[in-house]
């Protein structure tokens, strides 16, 4: 009776430490998107390398869907949960998204936006939500690494965003998919030497900016 007591509080003790690393999973998982471009592939030892390549990247939180109608909503309504994360918290007035940490772009390439030249650097990138309507913003708010609200020189996500350090605006092309993403996912997309698309999906919702290479990269 002794040992299967024994047992028994083992494996009660295995299943709360289970639960506790379930627990301790963030809601929003981190996630990246890149792509290396204006490299060329190069005779390896064993196969062909990819050389003298630059990364572009986006760096990002990867909130779920959970059911929920993220993107909907009318009028002065839409889009209130992707941009507030839900009820009781508070609005930004931009998206960032994302989650977390606000949404960043990393670039060792010059790229151009909107005919917006964008030097190699970090940028953080928010959406400005309209229905039918959305404008990808590309800024220079520095990102806070931990969630401050006393600080006035960085931001979390998009609280604090003003307009004032944005760099461009570009309307995105808006298209519904045949199917829902359940978790928020980035993209860079039809990207040949000369230029691309970045792309964000979430629930049945796709939408994409173009972006070209400056010449000479």
């Amino acid at each position: 009776m002794r040992y299967s007591l024994f047992g028994m509080l083992v494996v009660a003790a295995l299943a709360t430490t289970l639960v506790s690393a379930q627990d301790d999973r963030p809601a929003s998982p981190a996630g990246s998107a890149a792509v290396e471009v204006g490299g060329k592939f190069l005779p390896g030892p064993v196969e062909p390398v990819y050389r003298g390549g630059k990364w572009i990247e986006i760096v990002y939180g990867r909130p779920l869907r959970r059911g929920r109608d993220v993107l909907g909503g009318s009028g002065s309504n839409y889009g209130k949960i992707a941009i507030t994360g839900g009820p009781g918290y508070a609005e930004t007035p931009v998206w960032r998204a994302g989650a977390n940490q606000s949404t960043r772009l990393k670039t060792e390439a010059p790229l151009v936006i909107n005919n917006k030249r964008i030097a190699p650097g970090e940028y953080t990138m928010f959406i400005d939500l309209k229905p039918g309507a959305w404008t990808l913003i590309v800024s220079s708010w520095p990102v806070q690494s931990q969630h401050d609200p006393k600080n006035r020189e960085a931001i979390w996500g998009a609280f604090g965003y003003t307009s004032d350090k944005d760099i461009v605006r570009v309307p995105m092309t808006l298209t519904k998919l045949p199917f829902s993403m359940e978790e928020l996912t980035w993209a860079f997309t039809d990207v040949t030497e000369s230029s691309g698309r970045i792309a964000i999906l979430w629930d049945n919702d796709l939408a994409m900016a173009p972006f070209r290479f400056e010449k000479g990269l």
